[in-house]
C-alpha cells in the first residue's frame, strides 16, 4: 500500500504541534521537519560542507552545531541562507521518503510552518492548516516564549498571511480556544476518517 503523505502546517501560535499529537494518538507517525533538520547537522557529509563554508567555529569542540553562530550568519546573510537551505532541503526530502517507506499506515503526516512560503504544496497529497485568530496567536507565543507582542509580530511578517493557508488547504482544524479537545478531536476524527478512506481507495 502506498501511503498518502499529508502536510501539515499553520501560523506561529496556531497550535499546529498539538494538532499533531492528536494525530499521534491516533498512531499517525508524523515527521517534524523542524527538528529533522537540526539533526541532518550531525550528519558527517552535511557537517562538511558547513565547515567548509563557515569554519571550524561552526560546531563546538563536543561535535554539536553552534547554533547561535549559524543564526547569526543564516539572519544576516540571504545568501548562507540559500546555501544552508540548498544543503538540508535535498537531504530532508530524501530522509522524509526513506522516513516514510518505514511507516505502515495509510498516510503520513510532515509537519512544518513553511510549507506554502517554500512552495513545496505540491509534495504532498494533501495539506491540512491549523488556524485560530491573530489575537489567539499572539497570546499563545507571548506566553510559551516569553516575547513581547511585537517580537512576535516580527515573527508572523515571514509566513504567509493565515487567510492566504486557508485558501490553500484541503482540510482545516480550528484551534481557537485551549481547553476545547473535543472539539478538536472530532476536526481530527473527521480528517482521519476521510484520508484512511481515500489511501483505501487510491
Amino acid at each position: 500500500m502506498e501511503r498518502l503523505r499529508i502536510g501539515i502546517t499553520g501560523n506561529i501560535g496556531s497550535g499546529k504541534s498539538y494538532v499533531c499529537s492528536l494525530f499521534k494518538n491516533l498512531s499517525i507517525p508524523v515527521f517534524d521537519s523542524d527538528e529533522e533538520a537540526k539533526r541532518l547537522y550531525d550528519r558527517p557529509e552535511v557537517r562538511q560542507l558547513m565547515i567548509e563554508r563557515f569554519g571550524e567555529e561552526i560546531y563546538h569542540p563536543d561535535g554539536k552545531l553552534n547554533r547561535r553562530l549559524m543564526a547569526s550568519k543564516v539572519f544576516s546573510d540571504p545568501c548562507d541562507l540559500g546555501y544552508v537551505e540548498s544543503v538540508l532541503y535535498p537531504a530532508l526530502n530524501v530522509w522524509f521518503a526513506e522516513w516514510t517507506e518505514q511507516q505502515r499506515t495509510p498516510y503520513v503526516l510532515y509537519e512544518s510552518a513553511l510549507i506554502f512560503e517554500k512552495h513545496i504544496e505540491e509534495r504532498f497529497d494533501a495539506v491540512i492548516v491549523v488556524a485560530a485568530s491573530e489575537p489567539v496567536r499572539i497570546r499563545r507565543v507571548m506566553l510559551r516564549d516569553g516575547c513581547t507582542e511585537d517580537q512576535v509580530r516580527a515573527r508572523m511578517a515571514h509566513q504567509f498571511s493565515q487567510s492566504e493557508k486557508l485558501n490553500k488547504a484541503d482540510f482545516i482544524v480550528v484551534h481557537e480556544k485551549d481547553d476545547e479537545d473535543a472539539y478538536l478531536m472530532e476536526q481530527v476524527l473527521q480528517i482521519h476518517k476521510s484520508l484512511v478512506l481515500r489511501a483505501g481507495e487510491d
